[in-house]
């Protein structure tokens, strides 16, 4: 077959070829010439006719490409919408297995539990992807978490909060705190397949505590702490939200903490009301990270710039940190992009 040969061209191609040629000829354009043109593509002259003879006995339909034929699914339409949902909706312990996470293997082994269809692997990955599903890394909720109380600050205790913040023309500040970690390893890397690559990195352990607050304006503010977080250092990191509202004329400072130790110190609830409502302090419901965006400035300090930087000590691991944040701080754009998580579209409709 030549390397230009005609018949090499996909059925949509050939398709198109077949309805315009015909048309040609319709047109009233000699059929040896539109042969002709035909030959210039890598098809016979006089394939032209064998078309127009299809033509006349089926119609201009006839020249239509036709269902490439293949082995038909083991699995019905029926079966393959339940799966979907179980996939979707449940994880594999539901289903009596030992394990959280749905992986090919497990589905195949649910599929002919269920269905009493045996599929390979592989077949179990074509369907998936058929499905519309995808590997991920999954996100972990804790079973402690009240989605009551989630609901209810979704609904009624944020838009509370942000509507009085606006009315004083104060700013909402979500607050968090992180440790990272010399031995935080993410992210991946491009080497030959089967070798597997490996980075040099210091065999210390050290680490690194943190604390910042982002606003749904862009507004970023961080401070690198000395050991871990005490209401003291609370209470400082407070100070300088305080200091930088009052100098810019701006009204109250609200801020939504998670439920650290250091937050719910007596020192801190002292703190807070000698500020005479220029302060104010709220909660989160218990074990539900998700509803603070500040927990994607950490993503974005760890996962993108401690991981990929490996840090060989602990000011190169400062310098690298304060980096990533200082960058955030020149960005407003990318801090107001974290409250697009789908978690926080609480945060954005009231906005």
């Amino acid at each position: 077959m030549r390397e230009d040969d005609g018949r090499k061209l996909d059925h949509q191609t050939l398709e198109v070829l077949r309805l315009r040629a015909a048309e040609q000829v319709a047109r009233g354009v000699p059929a040896a010439e539109v042969g002709a043109g035909l030959a210039a593509l890598g098809l016979h002259r006089r394939t032209i006719y064998t078309w127009l003879a299809t033509e006349r006995r089926g119609g201009r339909e006839a020249l239509r490409a036709k269902p490439v034929p293949g082995r038909p699914r083991k699995l019905t339409g029926g079966q393959l919408g339940e799966l979907a949902a179980l996939i979707a909706e449940s994880d594999p312990r539901d289903h009596g297995f030992a394990v959280a996470l749905w992986t090919r293997q497990i589905i195949r082994q649910l599929i002919a539990a269920r269905f009493g269809v045996d599929l390979t692997v592989a077949s179990v990955g074509r369907t998936l992807h058929d499905l519309g599903f995808s590997a991920q890394r999954p996100l972990y909720r804790a079973e402690q978490a009240d989605p009551a109380a989630v609901a209810r600050w979704k609904e009624t205790e944020y838009p509370k909060i942000a509507a009085e913040a606006k009315a004083a023309g104060g700013t909402v500040f979500f607050v968090d705190e992180a440790g990272v970690r010399s031995d935080y390893h993410a992210g991946t890397t491009w080497a030959p397949v089967g070798r597997t690559p490996a980075v040099r990195s210091t065999g210390a352990r050290f680490g690194l505590n943190l604390i910042s607050a982002i606003s749904a304006r862009g507004a970023l503010r961080f401070s690198v702490l000395t050991g871990t977080l005490t209401a003291a250092g609370f209470i400082d990191f407070l100070k300088r939200l305080l200091h930088d509202a009052q100098h810019t004329g701006a009204g109250p400072v609200c801020c939504i903490v998670d439920n650290h130790p250091a937050h719910r110190s007596k020192a801190v609830a002292k703190f807070v009301d000698s500020s005479h409502g220029a302060l104010r302090l709220y909660r989160l419901p218990a074990y539900s990270p998700q509803l603070n965006p500040d927990e994607w400035v950490w993503k974005n300090v760890k996962h993108d710039g401690v991981a990929p930087a490996a840090p060989r000590g602990p000011e190169q691991m400062k310098a690298v940190v304060t980096a990533r944040l200082r960058r955030l701080q020149r960005l407003p754009h990318i801090v107001r992009g974290f409250f697009g998580d789908p978690e926080l579209a609480y945060i954005t409709a009231v906005a």
